[in-house]
């Protein structure tokens, strides 16, 4: 039995093009054990993953959202979990394919897309929807599932230290006060962990650049991607970093290392 566990969290904004770019290969170069990703922006049967399975990826769960090309979540892992949770109950958000779960023992593992709201005040009003829900959601779950694992592209960055330019971001979606509020709950009152600014607290790291500007290769970036562990994992956590040099996306992955 493996004594640490290693799980990705990618926000591929769209796997059909991830895989173009070789990200198969670039998988099969690293020692994951579970892969969890965001904006797949495909339905199962539109990609042939033969080679993920190839590399000891046999169970392979989707959530696609029912608006073809939008959203969905996965997650593939080398071990068979216990049981498999798509969506959280509520549909306006199940029909967008944001969360799905997965237990591996007394671990649970969610694999999140939260929405943005940068296209606009309506798409800001759901996110807002979505945050107060999932966070209620997850009080109820953690009672019967109290060791939690809440990773995924979270579409916030929480502090100043999370965004190469604060000031001039300050009114834009991703960065709002409200926004940034939740955060400081989620992980205050909530009892989550940042696994990442745990393991690197003055870090000047991102997960997100804009397509714009060469934005990547001078790292004006966001980090809005997280791997959140509840409270009670954290003497757990090994090591949390986000991986750069990984470029198959406008995000970069994040990577937890886990012990049993």
């Amino acid at each position: 039995m493996k004594k640490t566990l290693k799980i990705l969290s990618y926000n591929l904004n769209g796997i059909r093009a991830a895989i173009k770019k070789d990200w198969i290969n670039w998988v099969g170069s690293n020692n994951f054990d579970i892969i969890g990703i965001q904006e797949t922006k495909a339905q199962e049967e539109q990609v042939s993953l033969d080679a993920l399975k190839e590399l000891g990826f046999k169970h392979l769960y989707w959530h696609s959202a029912e608006k073809k090309g939008y959203s969905g979540v996965t997650i593939f892992s080398k071990i068979e979990p216990d049981r498999v949770e798509r969506g959280m109950g509520v549909e306006r958000f199940d029909n967008e394919g944001r969360v799905i779960r997965a237990d591996f023992g007394d671990l649970t593992l969610l694999n999140c897309y939260f929405p943005s709201g940068t296209s606009g005040d309506i798409r800001q009003s759901v996110k807002y929807d979505f945050l107060e829900t999932f966070y209620a959601w997850i009080n109820e779950l953690r009672k019967e599932r109290p060791n939690l694992i809440i990773q995924g592209d979270y579409n916030i960055a929480h502090t100043e230290l999370d965004i190469h330019n604060p000031k001039s971001n300050k009114n834009t979606s991703g960065f709002l006060p409200e926004e940034r509020a939740w955060m400081t709950k989620w992980f205050n009152e909530g009892d989550f962990i940042d696994t990442f600014r745990m393991k690197n607290p003055e870090q000047e790291k991102y997960s997100w650049w804009s397509y714009r500007a060469g934005a990547r290769k001078n790292n004006k970036g966001w980090r809005i991607d997280y791997q959140s562990v509840s409270k009670n994992l954290k003497d757990k956590v090994v090591h949390s970093d986000l991986l750069n040099d990984a470029i198959h996306s406008d995000h970069c992955p994040c990577l937890l290392e886990i012990s049993l």
